[in-house]
């Protein structure tokens, strides 16, 4: 009987973890998550130090997270969706699927990634990663322009929607598009780095509308692939070239 006993105790605990989910996370696609070890590092344009809406530097010291290995999909997002009673974002008969999922705003996202017990992730986390544990890079991935074409999709290279997400290279940390493919949401508002390092806070992101987004798209140039590269646009915008990752600050 003690056999028994304690056999039993995994599939009862699998079974109370069934029961306990909510209708929405019993339809979710699981994400595959990357790890990020903590560290500290000068964040802002630190390849040339000439963008004046990324500087000062200044320095960021963050503990270890878990990141989205990839952007999310219309076929993720679309099982949240469906669970979730919200409508499906239009695909413009691009396609669905394995695709980066685009023409979701800041709060669907953000709502997107809380079912999973998740959030959408800070600045400082979302430049530390793509900067593959905050090095100096000037794209996710490479420091070179001639090699661009490998890790990213983008003006020069893509075709006019958001394409299967990882179709490239990854960075260093395994995380893949993280310049170009689709703009990724982030869960602050969008403000300017102040004239010293030490006068720079990070405000509640509930105090404004206008929130950030980062790593380009496949419609832009090359420059604003750039791992420093800022854009603020209203919460409540949806375009074909705005998706989003998922963050877990364990």
């Amino acid at each position: 009987m003690i056999r028994i006993f304690f056999l039993s105790i995994p599939l009862l605990f699998l079974q109370a973890c069934s029961v306990f989910k909510t209708p929405v996370e019993k339809q979710l696609i699981p994400l595959e998550m990357s790890d990020v070890e903590g560290g500290s590092f000068q964040m802002g344009d630190a390849i040339f130090e000439e963008n004046d809406d990324s500087l000062p530097l200044h320095l960021v010291e963050l503990p270890s997270f878990k990141i989205g290995t990839y952007e999310i999909t219309y076929e993720q997002y679309d099982a949240f969706a469906t669970a979730a009673n919200k409508p499906l974002p239009p695909d413009k008969g691009r396609g669905r699927g394995k695709r980066a999922v685009a023409f979701v705003n800041w709060y669907n996202a953000q709502e997107f990634c809380n079912a999973y017990g998740y959030r959408l992730p800070t600045e400082q986390e979302w430049e530390y990663a793509a900067r593959s544990g905050g090095k100096k890079h000037l794209y996710s991935g490479t420091n070179d322009p001639d090699s661009l074409d490998s890790y990213a999709r983008y003006k020069g290279n893509g075709a006019p929607y958001s394409y299967f997400a990882g179709s490239k290279k990854p960075n260093e940390l395994g995380i893949y598009d993280m310049s170009g493919n689709v703009y990724e949401w982030i869960g602050d508002w969008y403000q300017i780095y102040r004239s010293g390092a030490d006068s720079i806070t990070y405000h509640n992101p509930e105090e404004s509308a206008v929130r950030l987004i980062r790593g380009g798209s496949f419609r832009e140039p090359e420059n604003v692939l750039r791992t420093y590269w800022r854009v603020g646009v209203l919460a409540d915008y949806e375009s074909y070239d705005i998706g989003f990752r998922c963050v877990d600050p364990g």
